[in-house]
């Protein structure tokens, strides 16, 4: 059965979260509502636009809210997320993070490029850009190309300010494309703990962005577009004047790895609220000191410390005990056979992409079921 059929009954009555089948997604809405507000309260205030990342969420339903609170759009990371969120009818400010190279795949961006409003992909090689001309220009509708700068991982982007305007000017030479800007995105620094620390590793990397984006305005294009920063540096990013827009994703989430992280600098707790959760039950207690619940390695993403505890066992430390279970320990006492717990995502983007819906919550009532739309689009 899928979630719909196991949960839609429970929708609105009172107390039904403690009926969900677990191990299941939670999304407390306030909570969302709230830091989607605040994210876009603090961009509208600093005069800096938003285009939030979705391969957080991976939710027309979520998109579309972020929109409706000033968002110009979203980032997918794949073109399979962007497609999603179009079905979803979320057709307006679509931007494309990663290169898309492939013959077919081209051919579907083009039909997207069809169907929707703004819709940009970045470009890093000459090559790619060619073959983007070749195939925009059978349509008769341009493609808007933001030129991706490799931060210092060498992971995607032009590798130097002179890699840079030659990849202009292979832009230039395709009457169907149109130079819409450029990406920098630091992820490495995105989780540097302290403030001061995180700040530092910016700077000197924003300084290098600088002196790209110096390079493009000798050469005749001054980005429009300077789109980049994330969750962890947002408040960094604004000081450097240097974006003119964010694509800060996990704000709508807060998982443990950013909530391990000083967003401000100046001692205030996170403006964000942890909003997503999973649910889990307690299955066996025959060990003291332990309890198993039924969350596992497929409940959670693993690429970062085990999940925390949030609720139904005060103190008690979570260890990974197989693809189904997982284990909590605890000197006090323990939940009770049947009991729930509340545990955080670790990594919320991976996470996320193991589930096939949102259960919407409001305190322990069921509000609504969210698909995950674009669970698994990553081609």
């Amino acid at each position: 059965m899928d979630d719909n059929e196991l949960h839609r009954h429970l929708i609105g009555r009172q107390g039904s979260r403690r009926d969900l089948n677990t191990p299941v997604l939670v999304v407390d809405l306030d909570a969302l509502t709230r830091n989607i507000e605040r994210m876009a309260g603090f961009c509208a205030a600093k005069g800096v636009k938003l285009r939030p990342h979705a391969k957080t969420h991976k939710s027309p339903e979520i998109a579309r809210r972020q929109i409706a609170a000033g968002a110009v759009g979203a980032c997918c990371a794949k073109l399979g997320e962007a497609e999603a969120l179009a079905d979803g009818g979320v057709v307006v400010g679509l931007h494309i993070t990663s290169p898309i190279v492939s013959p077919a795949a081209i051919d579907r961006l083009i039909a997207l490029n069809a169907r929707a409003d703004g819709l940009m992909c970045v470009v890093d090689h000459p090559q790619n850009v060619a073959a983007l001309g070749h195939a925009a220009g059978k349509t008769g509708k341009a493609l808007k190309v933001v030129i991706d700068i490799d931060p210092g991982v060498h992971r995607t982007g032009v590798a130097s300010p002179e890699a840079a305007v030659d990849l202009l000017h292979a832009i230039r030479a395709q009457s169907a494309l149109t130079f819409a800007g450029v990406q920098f995105y630091c992820g490495v620094q995105q989780h540097i703990a302290a403030f001061a620390e995180r700040k530092a590793a910016m700077e000197e990397r924003t300084d290098y962005a600088r002196s790209v984006i110096a390079a493009l305005a000798s050469a005749g294009a001054k980005p429009e577009i300077v789109t980049g920063g994330g969750t962890g540096t947002h408040r960094i990013d604004i000081e450097f004047d240097l974006f003119t827009e964010l694509q800060a994703g996990s704000y709508v989430f807060m998982d443990s790895q950013y909530g391990a992280c000083d967003l401000t600098g100046d001692g205030a707790a996170s403006p964000f609220e942890t909003s997503l959760m999973i649910d889990a039950r307690v299955i066996s207690t025959n060990t003291p000191g332990m309890v198993t619940i039924d969350a596992g390695l497929k409940a959670f993403s693993t690429d970062a410390e085990p999940p925390l505890v949030l609720a139904g066992a005060p103190g008690a430390e979570y260890v990974f005990m197989g693809d189904e279970h997982g284990a909590l320990f605890a000197d006090q006492d323990l939940p009770e056979l049947g009991d729930v717990v509340t545990l955080a995502a670790p990594h919320c983007d991976p996470t996320v992409n193991l589930y096939d819906t949102f259960h919407v919550v409001q305190g322990d009532t069921l509000r609504a079921l969210w698909p995950v739309a674009a669970r698994g689009r990553s081609r």
